[in-house]
């Protein structure tokens, strides 16, 4: 029998990885090298939380929100549907998703670039519809996922979808990389690491074929 293929949907943490404007740059540092005086060789790393790409919570626009490490592990692990709206508008909206999506389910994740480009910061990135993100929860969903940077425009401070998803208890996955997996059901698995208090950490994301 033929196993399910894997996809890695996760952006490499370097160096060069494009971060918010203005957040912290990724860092990574050698503290011990083998064959160079130590038995073993370290690495420091100094990097957001918010790098790459990264699982999320509401504790990133409510102080009073659980945090990320509070959230229960099935909230990132799963079957998930994956639906290409690299057609929308700057904003994905409920006509471009809801009649594509079964009456109940809990994951989604929108792959929203056509060819992503990680090498650079993406200037222009389609954000989602607070609307949307309430009839999503009506139907169940309990994790939204993009491939964009964030689920709403980079210029909005109000952070409409995320107090949406605040609202739901919903969980987000942001900085997918998915334009190399077809749309379908899937099995995703991207589990936050447990760092207390943190309203955010960087996943390593994985897809597994369920269709």
């Amino acid at each position: 029998m033929k196993k399910p293929r894997l996809y890695d949907i996760s952006q490499r943490l370097g160096p060069a990885l494009p971060v918010w404007p203005g957040d912290h740059a990724f860092e990574c540092g050698v503290t011990a090298a083998a064959g160079e005086g130590s038995s073993v060789t370290l690495h420091r790393l100094s990097m957001s939380t918010q790098s790459g790409t990264h699982a999320e919570c509401s504790r990133h626009v409510r102080g009073d929100a659980p945090a990320l490490d509070e959230l229960a592990l099935e909230i990132f692990f799963g079957s998930c549907q994956l639906l290409d709206v690299s057609a929308a508008g700057a904003t994905i909206v409920a006509s471009d998703v809801l009649d594509r999506l079964p009456s109940q389910f809990e994951r989604l994740l929108l792959r929203s670039f056509a060819k992503a480009d990680w090498a650079h910061w993406p200037q222009h990135f389609k954000a989602i519809d607070p609307v949307l993100i309430d009839a999503l929860a009506a139907r169940g969903c309990r994790l939204i996922g993009t491939d964009a940077p964030s689920i709403d425009p980079q210029t909005c401070k109000a952070l409409r979808a995320h107090q949406a998803a605040h609202r739901a208890g919903m969980g987000i996955l942001e900085g997918l990389v998915l334009d190399h997996v077809p749309e379908g059901r899937y099995e995703l698995v991207a589990l936050p690491l447990p760092i207390s208090g943190v309203e955010a950490t960087p996943v390593r994301a994985v897809l597994r074929g369920l269709d």
